[in-house]
């Protein structure tokens, strides 16, 4: 999958992001995805919006931390309410023209990346990025129809759906990642996102990829595979099949995972980025009868 790709400019995470909301940056994708499907894999990408998040330092710029002036590159940020993230520019408040205007924004980058070649789509709800902010109670105050109730604060990512499912083939799978649960007081639970899973279902989503966390600060006790009770959960409520995700990176425990049904898919991150040879080794250590070893490194493989 793709990493998160914006939907406008103003939808990036820091100015240097991707994006995919001209025919320039579909071309540039297009031969990437080719290669994939060629070597026999399937390419999706994940499409977003940073909301209040956005316009900001990347995380490893040692000297620079918080929003980038607009001086410096930098841009007003978006979100629900003018509520900001800690240490971050308050962002304007959305009005129906600016939604509206970003439910069609998501679904001209879905044409896009389906003109690319893209085999499926994931939509970014999650991680204190906007749908997620329109989600959670701690980031919309809004009094209007996308504000105040849980029916309400869903329905921008429900706009965004239908508008990606109606723009995309009936068979293309369509996913969407969610923090099941804020980690904080008085933001989003675990039967909010149930709640949440089963109106996305109605609406046509084909599978949950499910993360928590990051809307705001908390305290999250990260470890070993810690998220994969929330995917587990979705699954056995909804019937909604799930991805897990966080902390998983030894083969045994991702086949752990699929064997006791706890999730129907397993996406590993961080252990890609750390081993590109990751598959090769999950292959090796779960005995899989054909490792699919590069033939020029056969030799590292014996």
């Amino acid at each position: 999958i793709v990493e998160a790709t914006a939907v406008t400019p103003e939808g990036r995470i820091s100015p240097q992001d991707l994006g995919l909301w001209n025919d320039e940056q579909r071309d540039a994708l297009a031969p990437m995805v080719a290669f994939m499907q060629s070597q026999g894999a399937k390419a999706g990408i994940q499409l977003a919006h940073a909301g209040r998040k956005a316009s900001t330092y990347r995380t490893f710029e040692p000297d620079h931390s918080g929003t980038v002036p607009v001086a410096d590159g930098g841009w007003e940020t978006v979100g629900p309410s003018a509520l900001a993230y800690p240490e971050l520019a308050v962002p304007k408040a959305l009005d129906r023209t600016g939604i509206e205007e970003l439910i069609a924004a998501f679904q001209t980058s879905a044409r896009r990346a389906v003109q690319a070649g893209f085999d499926f789509i994931e939509i970014h709800g999650a991680h204190g990025y906007l749908l997620h902010e329109f989600l959670s109670p701690l980031s919309n105050t809004r009094d209007d129809d996308h504000g105040g109730s849980l029916e309400n604060r869903a329905r921008f990512l429900l706009q965004v759906v239908d508008a990606i499912r109606n723009e995309i083939p009936s068979d293309m799978p369509l996913l969407v990642r969610l923090s099941a649960v804020d980690w904080i007081d008085d933001g989003l639970t675990i039967d909010d996102t149930v709640q949440v899973v089963q109106w996305l279902s109605e609406h046509g989503v084909d599978l949950i990829d499910v993360s928590s966390g990051s809307n705001l600060p908390a305290k999250i006790p990260a470890g070993p595979g810690y998220q994969v009770k929330f995917a587990e959960t979705i699954r056995e409520r909804t019937g909604v099949p799930t991805a897990a995700v966080g902390l998983i990176t030894q083969p045994f425990q991702a086949e752990h995972i699929l064997a006791t049904e706890q999730a129907d898919v397993v996406l590993v991150g961080r252990e890609s980025l750390r081993n590109a040879d990751f598959p090769i080794h999950a292959a090796q250590v779960l005995r899989h009868k054909t490792p699919p070893t590069p033939i020029q490194y056969h030799r590292a493989y014996r």
